[in-house]
């Protein structure tokens, strides 16, 4: 059995967002992110399949861009929806602890 508990792993780094990947298949991936307060994951998307963000610790500001931007507070407790093909990223505004759950492969484009 995988298992993880991404709360007493956590691990924080300066010059970027930290992704660690806790469990991976060939159907789905489980991340989470370690965001410093400030930190940004910029806006990208993925092609090939939705992703889903799980909000552990921390406060921030998710955002999509389908057309229009949208934003959502994130807190403890929250999920979130990155729709297949739809541009999001994530804004800390504390530490901020999020997991997220990818198909897979789901393909990854960044916007410049």
């Amino acid at each position: 059995m995988e298992a993880a508990n991404v709360l007493e792993k956590k691990e924080f780094t300066d010059d970027k967002v930290n992704k660690v990947t806790y469990i991976k298949t060939d159907a789905l991936a489980q991340d989470t992110y370690y965001f410093k307060p400030g930190q940004v994951l910029p806006y990208h998307r993925h092609p090939d399949g939705d992703q889903i963000f799980f909000v552990h610790e921390g406060t921030g500001t998710y955002y999509i861009d389908d057309g229009e931007e949208k934003s959502v507070r994130l807190e403890p407790g929250c999920v979130v929806l990155a729709p297949k093909g739809v541009w999001h990223k994530i804004v800390a505004e504390t530490e901020l602890v999020v997991s997220q759950a990818t198909v897979q492969p789901a393909g990854m484009e960044t916007r410049e």
